[in-house]
């Protein structure tokens, strides 16, 4: 199996230019000196005033910049005492005196709220929020109400982006078609879909409040997430009542979603739909999807068709075509292709990422080839690029397949010593490894593992630890605790 270096061949060279340095005259810098000192003392002493009003009003600046990040700082910690403290607010209250907690900075504030509301931390966003409506200066506003109904859908929290939404027509706040669409994708997200079909019906009756293609789309994406297509054909026909014409999102949503259910059919019907449209053409993103579906199924020969049949139309490929490529090759066993896909990236300078990392570690790890395997994980750190949860469950799996205990070991001693998230399918590589090597006490002590990183055994945690108990002969009490534990996982 080929490898190609992901370091780019080409390393620009900047030569700093010699710096010539300069001999001063210090006679002539001390005669200056003493020059401007035997000037009259009139004119000194007007120059002595104006270099003191200077500095007066120079100090005066910096006194005032200093006070304004005082003021700043003061603002945040004052956010993260009554954060930390919101739990017992009477303590808080106390302590702080609500006077304090309603004259944060504006600035500050907004700043604490965004953050939290893009790191899709709802609780801690929803607490921001309330402080911030506690604020002297604080008005309605309607983007902020729609920022948060959107991220307690993505946090699949429908009821409390509902209870906002009221809270947002109660406060006053204009609603129009963005408001209601945000709260139709907390709904439809959440898999609440009749709530969300519901709302769409409701804001067809509403002046100033009718559906737009960005609506339609939310929820077709939310229907094929869940392999509702019949309810996606219904939405599409009420599009086109409506004169609402599909985006490329829209029809690339269609496309990914046919592919990854296997509905081939259905999924060139669009791209032959997108060809005949002339505002809606297809881009990398409907290759990727495309190619994607074909190779994920197996279909390499139909996949390298259609890859020919995109770059003919002008479609230049990314790194993700590229990642799909490599998985698609790997997984079929065609080591060749897959060494040919990595000598043109090299050649054109494409940069590994890393999911490129992962799709080629896994591909060595598949085919039994550790010490390529071991030699690209090397290569991965060196180049700066941080392995993730995949790439440590490739290497699980790949040493559990040849028994290399000595090495699930180090990788587990890798993880001591880093700061990488686990889920419980990297757990459930580690339970099945250690299973499969017949290291029964290691396969044991990974539920204290999990329980010290705060991730719960699923079901496939305790199944995996029986089959490897009864492989070997062991059914006892262990065994049982372990069905009973099973048994609450499925009920």
């Amino acid at each position: 199996m080929a490898t190609a270096s992901a370091r780019s061949p080409l390393s620009a060279s900047h030569p700093r230019d010699d710096l010539k340095k300069k001999n001063l005259n210090k006679n002539s810098t001390v005669a200056v000196a003493a020059a401007v000192q035997s000037q009259p003392d009139r004119r000194s002493s007007g120059r002595s005033e104006r270099e003191k009003e200077k500095v007066r009003k120079e100090r005066e600046e910096e006194r005032e910049k200093k006070e304004v990040v005082n003021r700043r700082i003061a603002s945040k910690k004052a956010i993260s005492i009554i954060l930390r403290r919101e739990a017992t607010k009477a303590v808080i209250e106390k302590k702080r005196g609500r006077t304090n907690s309603r004259k944060l900075l504006p600035r500050t504030v907004l700043e604490a709220l965004h953050e939290r509301i893009t790191a899709l931390r709802w609780e801690s966003a929803l607490k921001v929020f309330e402080l911030l409506r506690e604020q002297l200066w604080y008005r309605p506003n309607s983007g902020i109400y729609i920022k948060l109904i959107v991220m307690l859908g993505k946090c699949k929290q429908p009821e409390r982006a509902q209870a906002l939404f009221q809270a947002m027509v109660d406060e006053g706040c204009i609603i129009n078609h963005e408001s209601y669409t945000a709260l139709v994708s907390a709904y439809s997200r959440s898999g609440f879909l009749d709530q969300a079909f519901s709302l769409l019906n409701k804001m067809k009756t509403i002046d100033g409040c009718q559906p737009d293609v960005h609506t339609y789309s939310i929820l077709i994406k939310s229907c094929v997430q869940v392999f509702a297509f019949d309810k996606v054909q219904i939405l599409l026909s009420d599009m086109e009542s409506q004169g609402i014409k599909p985006t490329i999102i829209t029809y690339n949503t269609l496309v990914d979603a046919y592919g990854k259910a296997g509905r081939f059919a259905e999924m060139e019907s669009t791209l032959m739909e997108m060809l005949s449209n002339h505002d809606c053409k297809p881009d990398v993103w409907t290759m990727n999807a495309t190619l994607r579906a074909f190779g994920g199924s197996g279909q390499i020969e139909m996949m390298e068709k259609c890859y020919d049949k995109f770059q003919s139309s002008g479609i230049s490929p990314d790194i993700k075509t590229f990642n799909i490529l490599l998985d698609s090759y790997g997984k079929a066993k065609r080591y060749e292709k897959m060494g040919a896909v990595m000598e043109y990236m090299q050649k054109y300078y494409f940069s590994w990422t890393v999911v490129t990392y992962n799709v080629v570690i896994d591909a060595f790890g598949r085919a039994g080839d550790l010490k390529q395997m071991e030699y690209i994980f090397r290569l991965m750190k060196s180049e700066g690029i941080k392995p993730n949860c995949v790439t440590l469950c490739s290497l699980i799996r790949a040493y559990g397949r040849t028994g290399s205990v000595d090495k699930i070991k180090a990788v587990v001693r890798f993880i001591g010593n880093s700061d990488v998230m686990l889920d419980v399918v990297f757990f459930n590589c580690l339970v099945d490894a250690y299973g499969r090597a017949g290291c029964l006490v290691e396969m044991r002590e990974v539920l204290e593992m999990m329980k010290a990183r705060g991730c719960t055994p699923d079901k496939v945690t305790y199944s995996t630890m029986i089959k490897a108990y009864l492989s070997r002969g062991i059914d006892g009490d262990h065994v049982q605790g372990l069905r009973d534990f099973y048994r609450e996982e499925i009920a």
